[in-house]
């Protein structure tokens, strides 16, 4: 955003050097995207983060500047109208508006200030040569609220403000015929739709030159509202951007006398009436924040008379309450919601230049994994030990895709979608991976296994609810890689077996060229079983010992029940104990075998020939008590 410097000189009370602002506002979190020298003004293109829709003027980023420097702002320039009769009827019949202050002035021939028109040029605005329009964008620029001017004798009866009706258009100020739909909130007059609330004008009654008498509009609109509006048709104005962030409700009527006072000024315009339908909004409930919270967050201790002495200075109204600051925020702040935005706002005034540089202590306990992913975990090794691929699809389908799987597609259709093909929420895994199967099919792949593990989405009166699904896709053809291994085509009974090995069952489709796919629930999946994690156990420094026992046994015993019988009497020091080695052949009786079994010891500790040789002999007891007897 283009702002000049002087503008925000004239709005602080107190002064301000090119350094300081260019400076000041990159701390305050608003970066100097550029500046440049404009018939003797400099000016600067400031960053404004999307959450900061008050900052889009002069007055705002001076309001900001102010905080930051202590000083306090000069009040609006503005002598209140004396609100009488109204003019004519106006009704508020949407939620969306809630208030709309307007006023009917005669208007004469007049030419637009060369200082306004100065102005208008350094922000990147271009004077129309109409004082009713170069003030209503003048003001604009300077003190952020959007107002419009309507020529008054071409309005026919009540101005309303509502939801367009079924069938209504509106041809708006740059030539453009519009179809309106039942979301879209207009002004209308009883000829029908006149302006797009918060977006622009209509074309029919727009101020011209030969204008001598307008209505004036300075209302406050539904960011939420005016946002799909002007994305629903594509509109991005210097009104909706302000409208559709968050404008600061307290000023509809200060801009309507402000564009008033304008056009008494530069046109000698004579007030008939004016008058204000609806009220501000209530007031958001007190935000908390303790001194423990901006503590944490600062790095160092900070006393709720600076926290409530800089939220303050942004305008809000506090009450300390022991280590607690409750603010209400000023009505141009939408964004302070949460205590976390009151101790990051303290912060920002503060300086982030002030917070210690240290590094956090880490001495958390790691969290444990979510059964939900350790199932997809599970899920995935197990299909990509089965040789399937997993992927990643895009979320959005065309209509024609999602009809395939899907018969109701009613709320998962995008507002602005990327195209066509990509204008649904997919209700389902198959069509997409389906498609990247096929790909591969025409790239000449012999087979193809594929899965994703991701959301899809179903219709619900409150809007898409997702759920978690598996979708599998295989074709081609399976074996043929050595003479004992046949080829043959997949089968959908090859499907239905994966299914089951992930203790599951689905229906198999048939989704041509030999593509079979199936798609599970995660929900109906097994849960992964829990993780067993072995307490660890340090390396013993000292060396291990080993001894051989070669054993005769008889074939009906089997190694199990050995294995058993010998660690029942042998000490923790035996840290390993198998079968190495088992001789059939010369030398045995029949049904005999040797088994060479292989202990081994270790502790922390020199172990002694004594107390090994004992533990073997216990071994060797344990052994004959099974028939086992020593090799000669």
């Amino acid at each position: 955003m283009l702002v000049a410097l002087n503008a925000l000189q004239a709005e602080l009370d107190g002064p301000l050097t090119r350094e300081q602002a260019v400076t000041l506002l990159p701390m305050l979190g608003f970066p100097i995207d550029g500046s440049e020298e404009k018939d003797g003004t400099t000016v600067l293109d400031v960053d404004i983060t999307a959450n900061r829709g008050d900052m889009m003027s002069a007055r705002g980023v001076a309001r900001d500047l102010a905080a930051k420097l202590g000083v306090a702002l000069k009040p609006l320039p503005v002598a209140p109208l004396a609100e009488g009769t109204p003019e004519r009827t106006i009704r508020l019949d949407s939620p969306a508006c809630a208030i709309y202050a307007t006023a009917v002035l005669s208007v004469k021939p007049g030419a637009t200030p060369d200082a306004a028109r100065a102005f208008l040029a350094t922000v990147g605005a271009t004077a129309k040569g109409l004082p009713a329009v170069d003030a209503s964008n003048e003001l604009l620029h300077r003190y952020g609220h959007p107002t419009h001017a309507f020529d008054a004798d071409k309005l026919k009866g009540a101005i309303t403000v509502r939801h367009a009706k079924v069938g209504e258009s509106l041809a708006t100020l740059d030539g453009v015929e519009r179809k309106l739909s039942g979301e879209d909130l207009v002004i209308a007059d009883e000829s029908g739709p006149i302006a797009l609330a918060g977006l622009m004008g209509g074309e029919a009654t727009k101020v011209t030159e030969a204008t001598t008498r307008v209505l004036l509009e300075s209302a406050y609109f539904d960011p939420r509202t005016v946002r799909l509006m002007a994305r629903r048709h594509g509109l991005h104005t210097d009104a909706s951007a302000r409208f559709g962030r968050g404008a600061d409700p307290a000023m509809a009527t200060g801009a309507r006398d402000l564009l008033a006072a304008r056009l008494q000024a530069w046109c000698g315009a004579k007030v008939e009436a004016a008058w204000t339908i609806g009220a501000i909004p209530t007031a958001p409930a007190p935000v908390g924040v303790c001194e423990a919270m901006v503590a944490r967050m600062a790095g160092e201790m900070v006393s709720v008379a600076e926290i409530a002495s800089l939220l303050q200075r942004l305008g809000c109204r506090t009450e300390t309450k022991g280590d607690h600051v409750f603010a209400v925020p000023p009505t141009w702040r939408h964004d302070l919601t949460i205590s976390e935005d009151l101790a990051e706002e303290v912060l920002r005034l503060r300086g982030y230049d002030r917070l210690p540089e240290s590094l956090p202590p880490v001495q958390s306990e790691p969290e444990p994994l979510s059964l939900d992913y350790l199932k997809r975990q599970r899920l995935a090794r197990r299909l990509a030990n089965l040789g399937f691929h997993q992927t990643v699809t895009y979320g959005f389908v065309s209509p024609e895709m999602d009809a395939i799987f899907s018969k109701d597609s009613e709320g998962r259709a995008l507002g602005n979608p990327l195209g066509v093909e990509y204008s649904l929420m997919r209700g389902s895994l198959l069509p997409s991976l389906a498609a990247a199967a096929k790909h591969n099919q025409r790239n000449g792949a012999r087979e193809v296994r594929l899965f994703e593990v991701s959301p899809v989405y179903a219709s619900s009166p409150s809007g898409p609810v997702a759920t978690g699904r598996l979708g599998l896709v295989w074709s081609g053809i399976r074996g043929g890689e050595d003479p004992l291994t046949p080829s043959r085509a997949v089968h959908p009974l090859d499907a239905i077996a994966v299914a089951e090995d992930l203790g599951g069952s689905s229906e198999v489709h048939d989704l041509g060229d030999g593509l079979f796919g199936l798609e599970m629930d995660l929900a109906t999946l097994p849960a992964p079983e829990a993780r067993v994690i072995p307490a660890f156990r340090a390396f013993s420094r000292f060396p291990a010992v080993s001894r051989d026992l070669s054993l005769l046994v008889n074939g009906g015993l089997g190694y199990g029940a050995l294995e058993t019988a010998l660690r029942a009497v042998l000490p923790p020091e035996c840290c390993d104990l198998r079968c190495v080695d088992i001789y059939r052949g010369k030398g045995l009786e029949a049904g005999q075998q040797a088994w060479l079994v292989r202990l081994t010891f270790q502790a922390d500790r020199t172990l002694t020939s004594e107390e090994v040789e004992g533990w073997v002999k216990r071994a060797l007891v344990a052994a004959e008590a099974l028939g086992a007897k020593l090799r000669g």
